[in-house]
């Protein structure tokens, strides 16, 4: 069997990659976690105001609803391109603020508890660098003056 040259490779993976099916399923994978927590809190309102609680967020209800139109409305912003960088941006913000409340795995006992709160301290901290990266690529291709696409 012989493979491909690596320009057709290269071609055809930039194809698949670069589709608009593609780019829209990766923006709301990225996303996923931007939207599904919104739409867990709006329908476990209680729920969300004890998670305030519980971070110490107050007034609860104000933090709930702040949290949920947020993360709706930058997640909009990332996978339907509008202002996409100021979204991405936004939401990496968040993700590093929520993190460095959430996972504070540094003031945690050595356990299997830690180890979790440590990993998904540093999963979170790659997120935030995707969206950074998003919001890079946005900037790159968007002049700035018009709005346009480049």
């Amino acid at each position: 069997m012989t493979l491909p040259p690596t320009n057709t490779m290269r071609s055809q993976a930039a194809r698949l990659i670069g589709s608009p099916v593609t780019r829209t399923l990766s923006l709301l994978a990225l996303c996923a976690a931007y939207i599904q927590g919104p739409l867990t809190k709006i329908l476990d309102f209680d729920g969300a105001l004890a998670e305030m609680d519980h971070f110490g967020l107050h007034p609860a209800g104000f933090f709930a609803v702040a949290v949920i139109a947020f993360e709706l409305t930058a997640s909009a912003m990332v996978v339907s391109g509008v202002l996409r960088w100021a979204g991405s941006l936004a939401l990496a913000g968040f993700t590093l603020l929520a993190t460095l409340i959430a996972l504070r795995f540094w003031e945690m006992a050595p356990d299997m508890e830690r180890m979790m709160a440590t990993n998904a301290f540093f999963e979170h901290l790659g997120l935030a660098g995707a969206f950074v990266l998003v919001a890079a690529r946005d900037l790159d291709t968007t002049d700035l003056t018009t709005g346009a696409r480049t």
